[in-house]
C-alpha cells in the first residue's frame, strides 16, 4: 500500500471513528490471523450507515414527508434525475456516487436535500459528506444549482425507488 493510500485510509477510519460515541481501543477488533474480510468491513461503509439525526449544512433546517408520495411531483423529480444525476449515480447500485435507492432510511430528508442543494458547503463542512467523498474515491457531489422545487421532486422521486 502506497503512501497516499494509507493517508486516506487514515483519514477514513478517522472520520468514522468520530462521532460513534463507542470509546475503543484502536485496532480492538482487529484479527491479526484473519486473512479475509469480516462483515463490519461493509457496515462501515459510510453509504451504507444510517445517520437519521443529521439535517446537514444548507438551507433546508426542517422538512416533513407526507404519508403517501405525491406521483406527480416523484415523476418530474426522476425527469430531473434523469438529466442531471444519472451520470454519477444509478438508482439501485454504486457508481461512481451513492445510490439513492434507500437514502430515506439512512438519512434525514433534510440531509438529502441540502447535499443536493448545498454539495460544496457539505463537503467542506459535513463529517458525513467529507466520508463519502473519501469512500468514493474523491469524487465530490457535483452542483447542479437546482431549485428547492427540483431537489424536493428528486427527493420524492426517491421515495419510490
Amino acid at each position: 500500500m502506497n503512501l497516499k493510500n494509507c493517508f486516506w485510509l487514515f483519514i477514513t477510519m478517522l472520520v468514522l471513528g468520530t462521532g460513534c460515541g463507542k470509546k475503543e481501543q484502536p485496532g480492538a477488533d482487529f484479527d491479526i490471523n484473519s486473512s479475509s474480510s469480516t462483515s463490519n468491513e461493509a457496515e462501515a461503509k459510510p453509504s451504507r450507515s444510517i445517520d437519521l439525526v443529521s439535517k446537514g449544512i444548507g438551507p433546508i433546517t426542517e422538512l416533513s414527508l407526507a404519508d403517501t408520495i405525491d406521483q406527480s411531483l416523484a415523476l418530474s423529480g426522476k425527469h430531473i434525475y434523469e438529466q442531471n444525476c444519472t451520470i454519477c449515480h444509478k438508482p439501485d447500485e454504486q457508481f461512481i456516487g451513492p445510490a439513492p435507492k434507500g437514502i430515506l432510511d439512512r438519512r434525514t430528508p433534510e440531509w438529502v436535500m441540502n447535499m443536493i442543494l448545498n454539495p460544496d458547503q457539505m463537503l467542506k463542512e459535513d463529517s458525513l459528506a467529507q466520508a463519502l467523498f473519501i469512500e468514493f474515491n474523491g469524487s465530490p457531489m457535483a452542483n447542479q444549482h437546482l431549485s428547492e422545487n427540483e431537489a424536493r421532486a428528486i427527493l420524492e422521486y426517491f421515495r419510490t425507488l
